[in-house]
């Protein structure tokens, strides 16, 4: 017993610390971005975010990179913010005007119903839509109660269809749940890092000009389909077979791009 109390009050301290640890990096962030040091508060709120990711964090380092010029990472880490808190006004806004300063205009991604389902999904944080989704279904429970014990016609009829429309809101709330996890934790989309890459035809650098796919920059968003280890002259690297919208598709060399959710491995 007197272990496990030792234990956990290691434990307590332990993850206290790193919380002030990370509070007071993330103020020196603050102290250099004022002062106009942004290569400092990158540092800072980078060393930040190793103690602990949070949506506030990724804004001011996304605003930190975004002062040095660095439109890929600022794409990046506003991404991430909104993946962690999609009410975050602020993160869309920089992250929309941002997207007016990239350099290429992919064409259409995906599909109309396929984009407003995920729009819509984002709109809220997955933990929000559950607990939508249990209020509904109280309200549902408390409507079939009306209904089998309430003495008015008029009540009861009150309870079972609107009863009935909380249990379909439940449901739709759920789905929602559901689709905005998946999309919080998805891998598959990254952008560019570099200031501009030349996607290849086939995983490996292109050997001439007939094998160059196109020419991509900074901040550009990619959905990744496929990946591959090639070697080259003793050197292995990773290659991404990526989309870039609904007509175009090429190879990208790993290193110049970063994914939004982190694979684990």
């Amino acid at each position: 017993m007197n272990r496990i109390f030792i234990f956990l009050t290691v434990l307590i301290i332990g993850a206290g610390s790193m919380s002030l640890k990370a509070a007071s990096l993330a103020e020196q962030g603050d102290s250099a971005y004022s002062k106009g040091d942004y290569q400092a508060a990158v540092a800072a709120y980078s060393a930040a975010l190793k103690e602990g990711s949070s949506a506030e964090l990724l804004y001011n380092l996304g605003n930190a990179f975004y002062r040095q010029g660095d439109l890929g990472r600022a794409v990046l880490n506003y991404e991430r913010a909104l993946r962690l808190d999609p009410s975050m006004s602020d993160a869309r806004a920089n992250l929309a005007f941002v997207n007016t300063r990239i350099t290429d205009k992919p064409g259409e991604r995906g599909t109309f119903l396929g984009n407003a389902y995920d729009a819509a999904a984002l709109a809220m944080h997955s933990n929000t839509w559950a607990w939508l989704a249990f209020a509904a279904f109280a309200l549902f429970i408390a409507g079939i109660g009306l209904y089998f014990f309430a003495d008015g016609i008029m009540i009861r009829k009150t309870g079972f269809f609107g009863g009935g429309i909380m249990l379909l809101l439940s449901a739709i709330c759920a789905i929602f749940a559901c689709h905005a996890a998946n999309l919080a934790s998805d891998t598959s989309t990254a952008i560019i890092t570099a200031k501009s890459t030349i996607l290849s035809t086939s995983p490996r650098h292109p050997a001439s000009r007939s094998e160059e796919a196109m020419l991509l920059h900074e901040g550009t968003r990619v959905e990744i389909l496929d990946s591959v280890v090639a070697v080259a002259d003793s050197a292995a690297s990773t290659w991404l077979d990526v989309r870039i919208d609904n007509t175009h598709r090429a190879w990208l060399n790993s290193a110049d791009a970063e994914r939004i959710v982190a694979t684990r491995h």
